[in-house]
């Protein structure tokens, strides 16, 4: 039970980290980052609102106020790792090494989070 939950916080940790760094990332190098996003087939000006999002959905994960919320939180996650993982291997360009990462830590920390929710 104890090993659960430190797999829980590390992997969330490791996860949390990521993506305050990819969150920061869109804000401060704004035009590397929209040369990226037009070089993979997305709008620059959806960078902002996924930047928002991203500490948005952290915030809901790390506050646990909400089952559901958080449900939606890793959904999210879920969705833009993905999409990341396939546009990135679509083009060839050989980056999508971060969103496999951030995919398998959330898979961890998601799993490992009804685990421990089962054993509170």
């Amino acid at each position: 039970m104890k090993t659960n939950k430190i797999i829980y916080w590390v992997s969330t940790g490791l996860l949390t980290v990521m993506m305050l760094m990819s969150a920061g990332m869109y804000v401060f190098n704004n035009a590397a980052i929209s040369e990226v996003f037009v070089g993979l087939g997305y709008p620059a000006y959806i960078i902002y609102p996924l930047a928002i999002a991203k500490v948005l959905g952290l915030l809901a994960i790390w506050l646990d106020k909400s089952k559901s919320l958080k449900e939606w939180a890793y959904v999210g996650f879920f969705f833009d790792f993905v999409l990341a993982f396939f546009a990135h291997w679509m083009i060839n360009d050989g980056e999508f090494g971060g969103a496999l990462i951030a995919l398998v830590l959330l898979f961890v920390s998601y799993f490992f989070w009804k685990k421990k929710s089962i054993a509170d």
